[in-house]
């Protein structure tokens, strides 16, 4: 039996990516779920690791990531794509950790992804790459020239 959620505002998807983010960078489990939708087939793949489908997967993949501490994970040049009931957001994390030599960033690509529910704004997918030492370009279309 789930664990009744904190609440959270109905808001916008950026409150409840900010919730998200909060909840990592505070290893907060019951805020970090209380932003994923009540849903069955919610998704989550953490860099390099397999698809955790259902809440029981995801929570348990986040509890054993914070039992190693908080994740540092600070969303960068968001770009987003609205449609009605559903918000994708493709974010570059800056994710700080402790290495041998002082203090080490990463970067990792991530997708999330929104659903209005009535409970507001939830999370129904997260799904994050392999880390990167290097902050990652962005490769952009060029617009094109008009003559």
């Amino acid at each position: 039996m789930r664990k009744p959620k904190p609440k959270l505002p109905p808001g916008s998807p950026d409150d409840t990516e900010h919730a998200f983010y909060e909840a990592l960078q505070q290893a907060d489990i019951e805020r970090l779920m209380a932003c994923w939708a009540d849903e069955d087939d919610i998704v989550c793949v953490h860099p390099g690791g397999p698809r955790l489908v259902g809440h029981a997967a995801v929570r348990a993949a986040f509890e054993a990531l914070f039992a190693n501490g908080s994740v540092k994970a600070f969303p960068e040049k968001l770009r987003r794509l609205d449609a009605g009931g559903c918000s994708v957001h493709s974010v570059v994390e800056r994710v700080e950790m402790m290495g041998n030599d002082g203090p080490q960033q990463a970067w990792v690509l991530a997708t999330n992804v929104y659903s209005k529910t009535a409970q507001g704004w939830r999370m129904v997918a997260h799904h994050a790459s392999p880390g990167s030492r290097a902050e990652p370009p962005d490769v952009m279309t060029a617009p094109p020239v008009l003559h």
